[in-house]
């Protein structure tokens, strides 16, 4: 089978497709024929050498990639909840190898649930990664409540856009910032409010927040916590620039939390429902195929993505 192997940590050059073996399941495995992938920030950051590169260093040249569509076409003995032939997506073993960037995948069951027969494979493997993401962050560290204030930072992107849609599902008035030139789309997602982070300083206009998701860390995090309520919540999504919110945030009398997203079988299925009714969608800025994964992590890199980037074999 062809895949994208990682030589090195380093540039895009250090991406090459390649002939693999095709895996072997485990028991508790199914096999995937890719029909779509979607990769985020960390997998950049990790081809770089940062990110979890730590982690996958001994493991070198690797298979990166966590965000999967596809079809079963081998089921492990013990799997008994997938059959051969069901479209499935989720979010592999995350944050090890997932092993994503190829034609066929190995992925646990227990991390993986159907892929509703109304969203295409297109938009269910982005819908992994950056929205279990936002999901989480939106419900394991605070309850929002219908009229609750929630400021989502980076509205436009890849967890953002998700975070915008996900906290109007649970009843927030949501303020979104991002640059003027998706201050439309922001609002097409639901948000209540746009916040031109380039032309207007969001802590002199707002406050009574509830709830902050920062993607971006550092600076963002002490402008957050002015605008914030006492006992308010900020979640911070790793950033390299994020590590004093917990510090910060309690002496200020409000909750600080670092993150990264978790598998969850329960957690995706709830993500499938949503995407099925139309509640949540996928915007997908660009499609590549496998081959031109070096210029995908560059489109990534530039910062200027809207949404999510989509690889087909």
């Amino acid at each position: 089978m062809k895949a994208i192997i990682l030589k090195d940590f380093g540039g895009v050059d250090q991406l090459q497709l390649v002939d693999v073996p095709v895996p072997v399941i485990s028991a508790s495995e199914v096999l995937i024929e890719t029909k779509a992938i979607s990769i985020n920030p960390i997998d950049v950051k990790t081809r770089s050498g940062k990110g979890i590169a730590p982690l996958i260093k001994d493991q070198m040249p690797a298979i990166l990639g966590w965000d999967i569509s596809g079809v079963v076409s081998k089921v492990g003995e013990s799997v008994s909840q997938f059959k051969v032939g069901d479209e499935v997506f989720g979010m592999i073993t995350f944050p090890q190898l997932g092993k994503a960037y190829a034609e066929y995948v190995a992925a646990p069951a227990d991390e993986l649930t159907l892929k509703p027969k109304n969203v295409s494979h297109n938009d269910a493997a982005p819908a992994t990664v950056a929205a279990l993401t936002a999901w989480q962050a939106l419900t394991l560290f605070a309850e929002i409540k219908p009229g609750d204030r929630v400021l989502i930072h980076a509205a436009s992107g890849g967890v953002g856009h998700y975070a915008v849609q996900l906290a109007k599902h649970l009843g927030a008035y949501v303020i979104g910032t991002s640059s003027a030139a998706n201050r439309d789309f922001v609002l097409s997602l639901g948000a209540d409010e746009h916040i031109d982070y380039k032309n207007q300083a969001f802590e002199e206009v707002l406050d009574r927040i509830d709830f902050v998701l920062d993607s971006i860390g550092g600076e963002y995090i002490d402008r957050s916590l002015q605008v914030m309520n006492n006992g308010g919540t900020i979640v911070c999504i790793p950033s390299g620039l994020n590590e004093t919110v917990v510090e910060k945030a309690a002496a200020s009398n409000k909750h600080g939390f670092t993150m990264r997203a978790k598998s969850s079988a329960e957690d995706l299925a709830m993500i499938g429902e949503l995407l099925a009714k139309g509640t949540l969608r996928s915007h997908v800025d660009k499609v590549y195929s496998f081959k031109d994964m070096a210029l995908a992590h560059q489109q990534i890199e530039s910062g200027r993505t809207v949404g999510k980037i989509v690889l087909t074999p």
